[in-house]
């Protein structure tokens, strides 16, 4: 959406309590005042879009047990960490980062964990080559790498059969419980890996398990 400079004309008392909500939801006087006349006129700008989705998914992963959701330096990121099964407890981080502007992808996420344990980080990068294995198997088109022990993926809306626009169809709610989806199927893999390190035939075969579960209980995938 482009934006212009306009010049108008405000109460100073206005101002001043626009200036106060801005600050309260992180952000500064003129995309509150741009959020608020959007909202008077019922248009849904790219920030409330990004905002929306991001509360969705913090209120999905926020209620579960196995996720932490960590401080947000602004409404189009967020942050959750999740414990996996491995000596002094270590936690996996998956930083959600939306497009302000939606071309072929909303976003990307990225993987991490942040340690110096060289065994742990082989592992992680075990797993990382094995779930790209999989995606690249069942999905041709994936936008992912992985580089210093960080996995990168860009976040493709998808129909799991036909084909047909995707992106401008999906609500700010329905776009968050498909990001809730991808990371709850990740993490799960990650940590029944990390579960059967003795036994990784079967590890690998629980792992396209359950991203065969993901994509056969969801229409869209990301």
């Amino acid at each position: 959406m482009q934006k212009s400079v306009y010049s108008i004309v405000l109460s100073d008392d206005v101002v001043t309590m626009i200036d106060r909500l801005a600050y309260r939801n992180n952000t500064n006087r003129s995309n509150m005042i741009n959020q608020i006349l959007a909202e008077y006129v019922s248009y849904v700008t790219p920030e409330k879009r990004m905002q929306d989705t991001i509360r969705r998914v913090e209120a999905i992963l926020g209620g579960a047990d196995t996720f932490q959701v960590l401080m947000q330096p602004t409404d189009s990121t967020l942050t959750v960490r999740s414990a996996i099964a491995y000596k002094y407890n270590p936690s996996v981080r998956y930083a959600i980062e939306l497009y302000r502007t939606y071309g072929d992808a909303v976003g990307e996420l990225r993987v991490s964990l942040r340690s110096q344990n060289s065994s742990l980080l082989l592992y992680l990068s075990q797993f990382f080559r094995l779930w790209m294995g999989l995606e690249a198997a069942y999905l041709p088109q994936l936008d992912c790498h992985m580089e210093d022990g960080r996995l990168t993926r860009r976040l493709r809306p998808t129909r799991v059969h036909g084909i047909g626009p995707v992106i401008r169809e999906l609500s700010s709610e329905s776009l968050g419980d498909l990001l809730y989806g991808y990371i709850d199927a990740f993490d799960r893999a990650l940590k029944s890996f990390f579960y059967m390190l003795d036994t990784p035939a079967a590890a690998t075969a629980e792992i396209e398990r359950i991203y065969r579960d993901y994509l056969s209980s969801h229409e869209i995938v990301l």
